[in-house]
């Protein structure tokens, strides 16, 4: 099932999304309306049923990020597929290598961002004021939590996801590099495009699904989750083993090779420009650099 959260008529709720036909049905939990994808997500994973409504046309409303406001960080891992890892070694912004030798991590490196740093398609995004010279896009694949757990072992960990959603990890290079730390870098306001919908877990296969991002239309990144160092479970079960993991928890897994870094010389964004992330049956993410 797609799951969006929408605008529509002055309301925001959340509905099933039927793209071949264009329409959204509004969601009902024991009459009322569903205006939380973590309200549903809680209620789904109880067991709970759900009504839908009369259909509406999904042109008629506006999608909003499926979660436009985490209870807790989205939690992000760097240096997760073999090729990026050894662009961004090269590149000369990665202060957790200090030689080639280190470019592919033993472990998973774990960063947070902001809830507050999530928004939807088609808004505007960059850093605030545009004092950032060095913008860079990283296309990801987000997983959502649904049944809770700590020390959730690799065996069962899938157990636990219940969807999945295409992320941008926007970034700015330039503060990643003065800090020395990805946190500034990687959390301002408007960093995290999510959307268009979350999709069920039931739906896709979130180990063989083709990431792409296009900048302007030209293809930039083009690469399967086949190619993660660390797979989901094994990410699950390193995030579990000191926190429990919670219903709408947000997992970004990691971006493929061809960020704007990799290139020589760097492609960073800049105003106008307009990034586009599609993951395989998880819909296309929109955003134009302000």
């Amino acid at each position: 099932m797609k799951l969006a959260t929408l605008r529509h008529r002055d309301e925001t709720f959340v509905a099933s999304v039927d793209t071949n036909a264009g329409t959204a049905q509004p969601i009902n939990i024991n009459g009322n309306r569903v205006s939380d994808m973590l309200e549903l997500i809680d209620h789904m994973v109880a067991g709970h049923d759900v009504a839908h409504e009369q259909a509406i046309a999904l042109s008629d409303a506006t999608v909003i990020a499926p979660i436009p406001r985490p209870r807790r960080n989205v939690m992000c891992v760097g240096k997760n597929y073999y090729e990026h890892a050894h662009e961004f070694t090269k590149s000369g912004f990665d202060s957790s290598a200090s030689s080639a030798s280190d470019a592919v991590p033993k472990a998973p490196i774990i960063f947070t961002k902001m809830p507050e740093s999530v928004v939807g398609p088609d808004t505007l995004i960059g850093f605030p004021d545009n004092q950032c010279e060095q913008l860079d896009y990283e296309a990801e694949l987000g997983v959502i939590i649904g049944k809770p757990g700590q020390g959730i072992s690799t065996e069962n960990a899938m157990d636990h996801v219940f969807g999945y959603v295409v992320i941008n990890d926007l970034t700015a290079r330039d503060l990643q590099a003065k800090h020395k730390q990805w946190f500034l870098g990687k959390s301002f306001e408007t960093s995290c495009p999510m959307g268009p919908w979350l999709v069920t877990a039931d739906e896709v296969d979130g180990s063989d699904l083709q990431v792409q991002c296009w900048v302007n239309g030209e293809l930039r990144q083009n690469a399967s989750t086949r190619d993660l160092i660390f797979d989901i479970p094994t990410l699950i079960n390193t995030l579990s083993k000191g926190i429990e993991l919670r219903p709408g928890d947000v997992i970004a897994t990691g971006t493929p090779v061809g960020v704007g870094i990799g290139f020589t010389p760097p492609k960073f964004l800049k105003s106008g420009d307009k990034v586009e992330i599609e993951i395989t049956g998880l819909g296309r993410l929109t955003n134009t650099i302000r």
